[in-house]
């Protein structure tokens, strides 16, 4: 199971690309992969605050239907509406063209939290 070294994960599945003050966030490879075919994602609205944890969305597949949780708290710049119309996207390319939404990251934000790539590999492994 593919997971990118230069990224950051939550224990529940979603991927974080740190650059600078913003947070490209998405759903990992082994999220998709649990979920099944992507029929339908609900995205964040432009402009929401959100903390750690809170709901961003949701993915609904052929298996399930499944929240997205915001990996840290910020609000939403940017969004992935390419999602809307081509949900298969999070299966076909989770770590590219299927991201979710930007985050411009909250004052002194802190990600430690986060988790590295070796320690999310052993978490889904184990």
């Amino acid at each position: 199971m593919e997971v990118p070294a230069e990224l950051r994960y939550t224990e529940d599945h979603e991927w974080v690309r740190l650059d600078g003050s913003t947070a490209r966030v998405g759903i990992t490879a082994f999220a998709q992969d649990a979920l099944g075919d992507v029929v339908f994602v609900s995205l964040p609205e432009l402009g929401a605050q959100v903390q750690p944890g809170e709901v961003l969305g949701e993915v609904e597949s052929t298996k399930a239907v499944s929240e997205l949780y915001a990996p840290l708290g910020g609000t939403v710049v940017e969004r992935n509406d390419a999602l809307l119309d081509a949900p298969g996207r999070l299966n076909d390319d989770p770590y590219g063209e299927g991201w979710v939404c930007v985050l411009q990251l909250a004052d002194g934000e802190d990600v430690t939290g986060l988790l590295g790539a070796d320690e999310y590999r052993q978490r889904t492994t184990e």
